[in-house]
């Protein structure tokens, strides 16, 4: 019986793993080079196909709207470079949904011997030995995993969800809270729960501006407006 061998995914609270790599915008050392910031580091399956150019020319559309929350962009495929050279020239040539003349500026790493993708989980035989799946793993300023998606290779990605969990785990880091289901930025956040039977009955007694709560282990804090 033949055995497969399945290499092992890093896990939301590691360290990503580290690697060099040949992209299109010149070698990469990760996190080196990415220290102090938030990286999306995404794959995708193959180059010149109908999925990732959509998916490439929304990433690079909105590169302005990353850049203002920290955070950078790397993709990667299997293939070439100068595959990926030629198709981010043909990218640049096409219309689709208002987008137009759409220059990928962000580093698209060449993979063809799948060292980077396998490092990250991202070839998984039950989709194709060839082609990396769509995964998406956000890395913080301390080159740690904080948030891991996978998606199959026929669906696009959600690109306003990829861009709020940056935005909502900044807010987790920097306010030392939760974020309900929905959360959009400006919306009321979810303080920790009480650590004991004082807390709550204090929680739940005490009135204020600032905060309320629907039981006393789920207490909300008002968004300044």
């Amino acid at each position: 019986m033949e055995v497969q061998s399945y290499n092992r995914m890093p896990l939301i609270g590691e360290k990503a793993p580290s690697f060099t790599a040949v992209t299109t915008q010149g070698q990469i050392n990760f996190p080196e080079d990415y220290l102090g910031k938030w990286v999306i580091l995404f794959s995708h399956p193959a180059d010149f196909t109908p999925v990732c150019t959509t998916e490439f020319m929304t990433f690079a559309s909105m590169i302005d709207e990353f850049k203002d929350l920290n955070t950078e962009l790397i993709g990667l495929s299997v293939d070439s470079l100068y595959a990926h050279i030629a198709w981010l020239r043909k990218i640049n040539e096409l219309e689709w949904k208002g987008m137009k003349n759409v220059e990928v500026t962000f580093p698209l790493i060449e993979d063809i011997r799948m060292d980077v993708a396998n490092k990250f989980g991202m070839i998984q035989p039950g989709q194709s030995n060839t082609q990396a799946v769509r995964a998406v793993f956000v890395i913080d300023p301390e080159g740690k995993i904080r948030t891991i998606l996978y998606y199959p290779l026929s669906m696009g990605r959600n690109f306003d969800e990829i861009k709020r969990i940056i935005q909502a785990l900044q807010k987790a880091d920097k306010d030392h809270v939760a974020t309900p289901a929905d959360w959009r930025p400006g919306e009321d956040v979810i303080v920790p729960t009480a650590g004991s039977c004082g807390t709550a009955k204090e929680r739940m007694e005490t009135k204020s501006k600032d905060t309320y709560c629907l039981d006393w282990f789920m207490c909300f804090k008002k968004e300044q407006k």
